[in-house]
């Protein structure tokens, strides 16, 4: 397997997926090695065997982004000790299960894995990541989908995860006044109108 699976330089600004089979974890291993200073525009997705290569659009960064900006504004407003990771790779051999997240959070000190797990998905297909973020045992999957923020709980191994209607994580969080923000032209236009409406 050779590097120029993906050539990045020369991607469109649309989102672009590959799906590889029959990948072992030592080949995964060797490749988040390979590719360590293209993440996270290159993300990788290892479930079991299947290994997802994906770069991710403007848009989906910049949704991304957004999201993670009214996160902190949330934590902050509130006083709430959030401390994040962003995208880092996260990888558990046991589990044959890896990726990076979008974003991703930690309440209070910095965990092995994080709390919460930001995901924008812009185009379907590929790996199940709710599947990968079990054996990870994330207790918590934001997803972002369809102008939608759905909050996804972790139940136990065997039942997966569950959608909630408020975080266990940020009980306090408006879900829908949050995702209300998400669309705005201007970011910070955006976080200075939620930080309003949090104090109001």
């Amino acid at each position: 397997m050779t590097a120029s699976l993906l050539d990045l330089s020369n991607a469109p600004p649309a989102e672009q997926r590959l799906v590889l089979q029959g990948i072992s974890w030592q080949q995964y291993d060797a490749l988040v090695a390979l590719f360590v200073n293209q993440l996270p525009a290159l993300r990788m997705t290892y479930l079991e065997g299947t290994l997802e290569l994906m770069t991710t659009s403007p848009e989906h960064e910049r949704l991304k982004k957004t999201i993670a900006r009214l996160i902190e504004a949330f934590a902050e407003e509130l006083d709430l000790d959030l401390n994040g990771y962003g995208s880092a790779t996260f990888r558990k051999e046991a589990a044959a299960r890896g990726l990076e997240p979008d974003e991703c959070y930690c309440l209070g000190e910095l965990h092995e894995v994080p709390n919460i797990a930001l995901e924008v998905v812009i185009t379907s297909g590929g790996i199940d990541k709710l599947e990968v973020y079990k054996g990870l045992k994330v207790q918590e999957v934001w997803l972002w989908q369809n102008q939608q923020l759905r909050i996804y709980g972790l139940v136990d191994e065997e039942t997966g995860y569950t959608v909630l209607e408020t975080s266990r994580c940020l009980p306090q969080l408006d879900v829908a006044l949050l995702a209300s923000y998400v669309d705005r032209p201007s970011q910070t236009q955006a976080v200075k109108a939620y930080r309003q409406a949090l104090r109001d």
